[in-house]
């Protein structure tokens, strides 16, 4: 493994830890159920803010190096105010903020899709989440209202499971306080852990010792998995066309639990088994991952730091938490960095409440983003040429740029040479560029509309003359139909009608197009 790759790889191993830093009573409240119920708000509203700032390593640090920091320590999340009504039914008013360029934007969510109103848009943005990643080939024959009811309330079992397992931090205590919410000064305890990396890691071994002793409650944990996620796999065998693919239905069938009991007890078997095995050289098996990868000991030494305050009320509720999370990063020349610290704070409110949404406002229509269907230039024509989302999706993002490559007389590439001239289909180099080519049936004109600048190109076969954006020009050959039906076009005047540059490799003929 590289040393780069360990480096990166050794940050979300931090943040899992943080995930599992919990906590049993202390001073009189019951952190590890305050943490359940911040998993378990089915309602309320909320205010957040999150920062990143990355602490450079100056002497390895290129001048572009030091740019890049410069900026990602200039972005910023502020929410105003997020509204949630229940798991599906969210909005969130916000802004975020580059460079003291500060972004607005509105977000709304329910079960069918999330609509996006950003600072510059014509058009809200509209995403199913019908078919996001695919979920209409996913399908299964179940219940997903009563699966995601399940989820739900396996979610804070499974929380629990893993928080009565956890020791306390060293550096831990509560206080009362009266502190602000929303503009309302409550009555709080509040809740304070410090812990760094060397004390992070040291409590693995605790976490994983308790778990293979509490034979009941791990079986409990595995029961409660099996009840929610056997009859999703169930359901998953019975779909055609799963069983050719490496596995025959009999043998899938035939390592299947044949009950709950059987599947519990099995189970419990394979992760005993294996927390004993992992216990069994722990020490010297962490001794040489630390040998092997030093990166690890500047990540989990005492420079990394997460410090966490709690606000919570009476009824266990969590309504208000600051945290700062500091992470040492051994510095070197592919990664120039001693630390990234994340911030953030919220406070919570209406816990548990009606709570009513704020729909953004999609009467002047919506921009609906179907993967694969909308181009580049619909996305930035959606957009003020002035505004800041447009220069940044073409300018830092570039989604414009295009490159494509052909070989003159090789068919598969699209590319023929006719009196000296470089021709290309031109379905196939405007399709390439993101065009719509149209043609009329019977018709020897054809209109291509560039995407990026929604200017047509008419050309007729078997002419050289053209228009393009309106303007007469003359093309070096006339367009023509080939032995096999598609229609050719000289491909330099194609691609630069398209905004696309052209360069050719003498020594292989290559043909290089490119679109900034």
């Amino acid at each position: 493994m590289s040393r780069k790759l360990s480096q990166w790889m050794a940050v979300p191993l931090v943040l899992l830890l943080v995930i599992l830093t919990g906590c049993q009573a202390v001073g009189g409240v019951d952190v590890s159920q305050a943490m359940v119920n911040n998993t378990n708000v089915k309602s309320s509203e909320t205010k957040q803010s999150m920062h990143i700032n990355i602490e450079p390593d100056k002497q390895l640090a290129t001048d572009e190096d030091l740019e890049m920091i410069k900026r990602i320590n200039s972005i910023s999340l502020n929410i105003d105010h997020a509204k949630m009504k229940d798991a599906n039914t969210a909005s969130v008013k916000g802004s975020v903020s580059i460079e003291g360029t500060k972004l607005p934007f509105h977000l709304s969510m329910d079960k069918s899709g999330m609509t996006i109103d950003v600072d510059g848009a014509q058009k809200p943005v509209y995403i199913s989440l019908d078919t996001l990643g695919g979920a209409e080939t996913m399908l299964l024959p179940i219940d997903t209202k009563e699966l995601e009811k399940q989820l739900q309330e396996l979610s804070p079992k499974v929380f629990t499971f893993v928080m009565k397992h956890l020791s306390n931090p060293k550096n831990i205590s509560v206080t009362p306080v009266q502190e602000a919410v929303n503009g309302e000064t409550l009555s709080l305890n509040k809740l304070h852990m410090e812990i760094n990396g060397e004390e992070l890691l040291a409590m693995v071994k605790p976490f994983l010792t308790s778990i293979s002793k509490d034979e009941q409650g791990l079986k409990q944990l595995i029961g409660d998995l099996y009840d929610v996620l056997y009859p999703v796999f169930e359901s998953y065998m019975g779909l055609e066309g799963i069983e050719g693919e490496g596995m025959e239905d009999e043998e899938m069938t035939s390592i299947l639990p044949k009950s709950k009991e059987e599947a519990v007890t099995s189970i419990y078997a394979m992760i005993k088994e294996g927390l004993d095995s992992i216990l069994a050289n722990y020490d010297q098996e962490l001794n040489n991952l630390l040998k092997d990868t030093p990166e690890l000991k500047t990540v989990f030494g005492p420079e990394t730091k997460l410090n966490m305050d709690f606000f919570i009320d009476s009824k266990l509720d969590i309504r208000k938490q600051k945290m700062s999370l500091k992470v040492a990063v051994p510095a070197s020349e592919d990664l120039p960095v001693r630390s990234v610290t994340v911030s953030a704070d919220s406070e919570l409110w209406n816990v548990g409440g009606a709570v009513t949404v704020d729909q953004v406002d999609a009467s002047r229509g919506v921009m609906e983003l179907t993967e694969g269907e909308v181009t580049p230039g619909q996305v930035l024509r959606n957009f003020d040429p002035n505004s800041f989302v447009y220069q940044l999706l073409k300018n830092e993002m570039k989604i414009t740029t295009k490159s494509i490559f052909l070989y003159p007389e090789d068919e598969e590439f699209g590319a023929i040479t006719v009196k000296n001239t470089t021709f290309v289909p031109i379905r196939y180099l405007s399709e390439q560029l993101d065009a719509e080519v149209k043609w009329t049936k019977g018709s020897k004109q054809i209109v291509v509309i560039d995407d990026i600048t929604g200017n047509e190109i008419v050309l007729t076969v078997d002419s050289p003359k053209a228009t393009v954006a309106g303007q007469e020009v003359t093309m070096v050959e006339s367009a023509f139909v080939g032995k096999n039906g598609k229609t050719y076009v000289p491909l330099r005047f194609m691609a630069e009608s398209l905004g696309a540059t052209i360069e050719k490799e003498q020594d292989t003929g290559w043909i290089f197009i490119d679109r900034p």
